[in-house]
């Protein structure tokens, strides 16, 4: 009996009965991270961010336009009017930012590193103002023992990529793999820990098919070239790193993935079939090995441009898989609606974030189990998991916010369910070290465990923040002694 099949897990619950499931199972205080899966020792607890959303600084040091500094020009993009212009000025205060993360006792850091700041003209010359900044970084990480995740791709495609094309054009694929190889080259004897590409989904499907997101476009005869050739990216990109750093290189892709369940029990509604493939098995079939979904290739009514070899560099095997968890889908069948025709419903009663998002803690070991019983991922780490609420500064300064610290609880907790059914869980990384620009949502919405005050830019540890400090120091006095002095050294 696998694990999956072995889990305690209801049917699908209908449209009047999906339910939101918060699950109680931590209360502040009582969390007891000590006793993980084996080799736990191992276990990694980190924070994330990516370039764009954070560092500022667009035109400084010889860092060129990314599609997101041009989507962010067109009337409406953006909630608000915001730019990732300033951001959080990370990349003048990243000194400040890496005292918090010592201050939250973190033992890794996922961030991105920005192409257009590497390579301007997106291939060919190398910056050397823009790679020497992540060389100043990484150093900085290493002497303060907190170990690099560095993600190569997080959407912030140069321009002038995209103005031969951008991701529909082949050409970008082979671009991503060289950009690969030279931060491998210039890091690769420091960092072991990589990630090609951050949720392709996003790229494909919102950038190329909804126009919600960078380069805005809404077209499936683009969008399906787009999502082949991100993958594409990301097996050359694989072969790229392994290539050029020094250090053995545990490399993977990204993917935000959702359970997707029918919001009725009726036979006809074969909704929830369609969102899982467009969501999921999209990606992690070719990732994997299986090839890209038929019946999604006919939904989509376009073929991806595959060429001799290209499932096979897709298939390159990996080290890990990164997975972001939000929330879960429950569909139904939306037959005149945009592709896959399948319309999210809101389930009656849950509890939702500030994006609107159900608060759903289960979806996350469901995932989790599926990854590791059904396409066998040798190890698995959750990059992003967290959640935006409207924060509150008190009085005194301080920010409590409870319901970000009951949802990193429960979340966490439902990550360990997973781990302790021997699902090979490396490591959990919040989202997000810092609040910052959330993309088309601007400045509104918060997820960090640090508050930023955007006019001043003043730090401030929330009460999440000093939660997962807690829980970060339970689990290491548990497995590896007593903990370092908590606060900013």
């Amino acid at each position: 009996m696998s694990r999956a099949q072995g889990r305690e897990s209801g049917s699908p619950e209908t449209a009047s009965a999906p339910r939101g499931s918060e699950s109680a199972t931590l209360t502040s205080g009582s969390f007891d991270a000590g006793s993980l899966a084996p080799g736990a020792q191992e276990f990694v607890w980190g924070v994330a961010t990516s370039a764009y959303q954070i560092e500022g600084a667009v035109a400084e040091d010889g860092r060129s336009p990314s599609i997101w500094d041009t989507f962010c020009t067109i009337p409406g993009a953006i909630d608000n009017g915001d730019t990732g212009e300033v951001a959080c000025d990370h990349y003048h205060r990243w000194r400040t930012d890496l005292e918090l993360m010592r201050q939250l006792e973190v033992d890794a850091y996922r961030f991105s590193i920005a192409w257009p700041r590497v390579l301007p003209e997106g291939t060919g010359r190398v910056n050397e103002k823009g790679i020497a900044f992540y060389d100043r970084l990484v150093d900085a990480l290493l002497e303060a023992g907190i170990r690099p995740f560095v993600t190569l791709y997080h959407w912030d495609l140069p321009q002038v990529l995209q103005d031969r094309g951008g991701w529909p054009n082949r050409d970008t694929a082979l671009h991503l793999a060289e950009f690969a190889g030279v931060v491998a080259a210039r890091l690769g004897d420091r960092v072991a820990d990589w990630f090609t590409v951050n949720e392709p989904l996003c790229c494909a499907w919102i950038g190329h098919l909804e126009g919600r997101m960078a380069p805005g476009e809404r077209d499936i005869t683009r969008a399906v070239p787009a999502a082949h050739h991100l993958l594409l990216g990301h097996g050359l990109a694989t072969q790229a790193l392994r290539a050029n750093a020094t250090l053995p290189a545990r490399i993977g892709a990204v993917l935000n993935l959702s359970p997707c369940e029918p919001a009725t029990p009726d036979p006809a509604d074969m909704a929830a079939v369609r969102a899982d493939g467009h969501t999921n098995r999209w990606w992690l079939d070719p990732l994997y090995g299986r090839g890209y979904p038929e019946d999604m290739v006919a939904l989509y009514g376009v073929d991806p441009p595959v060429r001799a070899g290209d499932m096979e560099t897709i298939a390159t095997p990996t080290d890990h898989c990164g997975l972001n968890y939000y929330f879960r889908q429950v569909v139904t069948d939306d037959p005149d609606g945009p592709l896959p025709h399948a319309r999210m419903v809101a389930v009656p009663h849950a509890r939702q974030t500030a994006m609107g998002w159900e608060v759903h803690p289960d979806g996350l070991t469901e995932l989790l189990l599926r990854l590791a019983d059904e396409y066998e991922v040798p190890c698995i780490y959750v990059t992003e998991n967290g959640s935006a609420w409207p924060d509150v500064v008190l009085p005194e300064g301080l920010i409590e916010d409870k319901d970000r610290t009951t949802y990193l609880e429960n979340h966490i907790a439902a990550a360990l369910r997973a781990a302790r059914a021997g699902v090979p869980l490396a490591g959990y990384f919040v989202w997000s070290l810092l609040d910052n620009f959330e993309w088309a949502y601007g400045y509104a919405k918060r997820f960090g465990l640090v508050h930023v005050d955007y006019a001043t830019q003043r730090r401030t540890v929330k009460l999440s923040g000093l939660r997962y400090a807690e829980i970060i120091r339970s689990h290491r006095q548990t497995v590896q002694g007593p903990a370092r002095p908590v606060g900013i050294s």
